[in-house]
């Protein structure tokens, strides 16, 4: 049964969601976007200008060099390569030995003043997570625009050509997320093994394409997302939904745990979506903190307990849901 009103996330939990030691540094660089998806948690888009300043982007070179701890640095956009700081952010990680993601669309690569990105992401060895919400040309282009599929399958071919997918160094994942509900029939990610199966059949015998891995991605009410469940009438039934298949056993794997979301602004959170909401990240003291104060304080382990909300329940779902895919 669906319950008709919606239990605070807090009251599922046996204990407040702590914090482990942080690991992670994720930082959206700005809302600048050659797309604009449907289904864009960001609102990111070709209209918006918010983007890290050179002020911000210095405070995190030295995040990124004082702080041994961090073992990937996660860039995320918007486009994020359409924004500043992008290379000298990536550059200072690999300098450190960290362990680059960059969360790309693909398309980028066809924009002017952008095509030399595989090239660059080959040399620096930057593990690409893109988004693919389907491995069919309709349900992509429905999604997120005329010709994103088309141009998505021609950046995986440079990828490949380039060694990606193939050689242990140089890897590309893609990340499958679900077509927005238009009624209340809703449904959670298929099977992540399954569905990886189908994407790596299909795209090799129509492309040549080959990857490493799928992630499935639920769509939290978040962004684009929740205001196009509000059109719809749907964003409490799917909230409702949600609730009704939190899985306890997400709970221990949560990305939010070991990770820190910086925004192009400086401020902290505990995750992407935290950070469009804007509900912040608190200390020991509950003060709201930036970057700055994490190197005023010489410390990235400033967080004791992980800031939640109704839409929590979007990752705890079935099998989970996080940057990385399926949890269970």
């Amino acid at each position: 049964m669906i319950p008709t009103a919606i239990t605070p996330f807090k009251q599922k939990l046996s204990s407040p969601l702590s914090k482990n030691q942080i690991t992670v540094l994720q930082i959206n660089l700005g809302k600048r976007c050659n797309l604009a998806c449907k289904h864009c948690h960001v609102e990111a888009g070709p209209k918006r200008t918010e983007e890290l300043s050179p002020e911000i982007c210095q405070q995190l070179i030295e995040i990124i060099q004082r702080f041994p701890q961090i073992q990937i640095v996660d860039l995320t956009g918007g486009a994020p390569e359409m924004n500043y700081g992008f290379k000298p952010l990536v550059e200072t990680a690999r300098a450190t030995g960290k362990q680059v993601i960059v969360r790309s669309n693909l398309t980028i690569y066809f924009e002017d003043g952008f095509s030399d990105l595989p090239e660059y992401f080959a040399k620096h060895k930057i593990r690409v997570i893109a988004s693919l919400p389907c491995y069919l040309l309709d349900n992509v282009d429905q999604m997120r625009g005329a010709g994103v599929y088309d141009d998505s399958m021609k950046a995986l071919q440079l990828l490949n050509q380039l060694g990606y997918g193939k050689e242990s160094d140089l890897s590309v994942d893609l990340v499958y997320n679900p077509q927005l509900p238009k009624d209340n029939q809703f449904s959670l990610t298929p099977n992540q093994t399954k569905l990886e199966r189908d994407y790596k059949q299909y795209l090799q015998e129509h492309f040549g394409i080959v990857f490493n891995n799928l992630y499935t991605i639920t769509n939290l009410p978040v962004g684009r997302t929740k205001l196009y469940l509000e059109r719809k009438k749907l964003y409490t039934p799917y909230l409702q939904f949600l609730e009704s298949h939190f899985n306890t056993g997400t709970v221990e794997h949560l990305m939010c745990r070991d990770e820190i979301s910086i925004d192009y602004l400086g401020y902290v959170y505990d995750c992407d979506f935290n950070q469009m909401m804007n509900v912040p990240a608190k200390n020991h003291d509950g003060e709201n903190l930036t970057v700055a104060k994490l190197l005023e304080a010489g410390c990235l382990d400033l967080i004791d307990e992980v800031q939640t909300a109704a839409y929590c329940y979007g990752c705890t779902a079935g099998g989970g849901s996080s940057c990385g895919g399926a949890l269970v």
